[in-house]
């Protein structure tokens, strides 16, 4: 788990569940589940930093949103 601070937001990573890409500096793109400024942990996708002090603009889904995507993605052939 990985947990900071800034003067706009705190955050948490409460669980990793998957580092779906890495670039050539070292910044992962990441499914995980964050929790921000303290509140209920939600799924995220978003580039990290290496150290974690740092991420990159994301998209940050309810489970319920989760679960619709999941539907979607299993209801195509990839």
């Amino acid at each position: 788990m990985a947990a900071n601070s800034s003067d706009k937001f705190k955050f948490e990573i409460v669980e990793v569940i998957a580092v779906l890409s890495e670039s050539p500096k070292g910044w992962t793109k990441e499914f995980n589940l964050v929790s921000w400024n303290g509140n209920e942990p939600k799924y995220d996708i978003r580039e990290w930093a290496p150290d974690k002090s740092k991420c990159g603009k994301g998209v940050t889904l309810t489970t319920e949103e989760i679960e619709y995507l999941k539907k979607a993605l299993e209801s195509r052939e990839i």
